[in-house]
């Protein structure tokens, strides 16, 4: 049986001490902190240095250029892009032209908001990858839910739409409850 070396643990010798460098302020060793939103790097000094920044790089990185395609507002190329909610499309004229595009297509369902009357309900993705079915002039309309909608009016409360939920169709409304078998209503229409 071979012996362990155990200097080869010691804190004082640990290959990643210094993983992060050192601080700017004050040139003590970086290290990986905590708080309650979350792990930070942040100077080994505190509280006599408050020196901290992210841990996760925030930056956009450009993926692709697409020399093809003009931002609608400057007329530079647009590019596919990579940022803290995911993939999306932006101009390269950034930070001189902000705009953005989805790079995942919105598809309309063609219901009505029941809220504004005006818009309708979109399907769309959160930036964990949830599926939810927003009215599409937001932020002048909020209106939100999470199950895709059904362009019928709730028997019981008379709002203008049902959503599909565990094989039922339910209203929407919290304090309604009203629900009904899926096979029933297109049996209706």
């Amino acid at each position: 049986m071979s012996k362990i070396d155990h200097s080869l643990f010691a804190a004082h010798e640990h290959a990643l001490e210094q993983q992060f460098g050192q601080c700017p302020d004050c040139g003590k060793d970086l290290r990986v902190r905590n708080s309650k939103t979350g792990p930070f790097i942040g100077c080994s000094g505190y509280p006599q240095c408050h020196y901290a920044k992210p841990l996760h790089d925030t930056q956009t990185t450009t993926l692709k250029v697409m020399e093809d395609s003009r931002c609608v507002e400057c007329g530079a190329a647009m590019a596919i892009k990579k940022g803290r909610y995911g993939m999306f499309i932006g101009c390269t004229n950034f930070p001189e032209c902000h705009h953005i595009e989805n790079a995942k297509p919105q598809s309309d369902t063609t219901v009505t908001c029941p809220k504004c009357h005006d818009g309708h309900l979109i399907d769309r993705t959160n930036k964990y990858g949830k599926r939810f079915f927003a009215c599409n002039r937001y932020p002048a309309c909020r209106y939100v839910v999470n199950f895709a909608p059904v362009q019928k009016p709730c028997p019981d409360c008379n709002w203008q739409i049902l959503i599909e939920k565990k094989g039922r169709l339910a209203c929407p409304q919290p304090l309604c409850g009203y629900t009904e078998p899926k096979d029933e209503a297109t049996s209706q229409e």
